[in-house]
C-alpha cells in the first residue's frame, strides 16, 4: 500500500519557521518527482514547490519563492519543505505528492499521482 505521510505542520507566529516533512512508502519513488501543494479554508489548491526525481532541478510558486527550500532524501524516501519568514497567508493544509510529470507541470497537475492526508500550518499575526 502507498503512503504519503506529512509531519512537522503547527502554529507559528509571523515571520517564523517551519519544517515540513513527507515519508513516502509502499512503492519505489526514484523515479517521481515529489512536491507540496496547500489549501487554505475557502480557496483552491495551490501548487507551492516540486522537486526532480533526482533532486537536481526545483520549482517553486512565486508566491514563496525566496522563503520556502524544498529537498529530497533518496535514501529515505523523504521530501522536506523547509519554510522561513512565514506569513498569514502561508496558512493552510499543506500535501505533499507524487507525480511522473515534469516539475514544470505540477501548478497545472488536478490529481497527482500519490497524494498524503495533509499537514495543519497556521501563521498568526
Amino acid at each position: 500500500q502507498v503512503q504519503l505521510v506529512e509531519s512537522g505542520g503547527g502554529l507559528v507566529q509571523a515571520g517564523g519557521s517551519l519544517r515540513l516533512s513527507c515519508v513516502a512508502s509502499g512503492r519505489t519513488f526514484s523515479s517521481y518527482a515529489m512536491g507540496w501543494f496547500r489549501q487554505a479554508p475557502g480557496k483552491e489548491r495551490e501548487f507551492v514547490s516540486a522537486i526532480s526525481w533526482s533532486g537536481g532541478s526545483k520549482y517553486y510558486a512565486d508566491s514563496v519563492k525566496g522563503r520556502f527550500t524544498i529537498s529530497r532524501d533518496g535514501a529515505k524516501n523523504t521530501v522536506y519543505l523547509q519554510m522561513s519568514s512565514l506569513k498569514p497567508e502561508d496558512t493552510a493544509v499543506y500535501y505533499c505528492a507524487a507525480d511522473r510529470n515534469y516539475i514544470i507541470n505540477w501548478p497545472g497537475i488536478q490529481k497527482p499521482d500519490y497524494r498524503g492526508q495533509g499537514t495543519q500550518v497556521t501563521v498568526s499575526s
